[in-house]
């Protein structure tokens, strides 16, 4: 096991790494859409949080050397961002699109609108 570490994404606000690499895969944990050099969160736009959300989980696979998202879990605490963040989704997707589900939940972590962890392959 292998712990990956960017300074392009947040620092982990608790006891957890940003991603770990194992035997060809990295797990990337949840990015909320914290600046990584403010550390400010973005909320009120969720098109500008859920781009924040995805740069900073893709920094995370780019640090692990990751070449593949083969897996995404969103979670939103409001139903009705979901067409917005699909919006933003797919300029930063494209075919074969990793497999993917949606969460809504009740809160997220600094009261983020939107969190994002996945899978990814090196």
């Amino acid at each position: 096991m292998e712990i990956v570490h960017t300074d392009d994404a947040p620092k982990a606000i608790g006891p957890y790494s940003q991603g770990v690499k194992h035997d060809g895969l990295i797990f990337i944990s949840g990015q909320i859409p914290l600046d990584p050099v403010t550390g400010d969160i973005i909320k009120g736009d969720i098109q500008l949080a859920a781009e924040q959300a995805i740069k900073n989980f893709l920094a995370v696979l780019r640090s692990g050397g990751g070449k593949d998202v083969l897996k995404i879990t969103l979670y939103l605490t409001n139903p009705d961002d979901f067409q917005a963040v699909n919006e933003v989704y797919g300029r930063y997707f494209s075919e074969p699109y990793p497999a993917r589900a949606t969460v809504f939940v009740s809160a997220l972590p600094k009261g983020a609108p939107i969190e994002i962890e996945g899978i990814g392959s090196y």
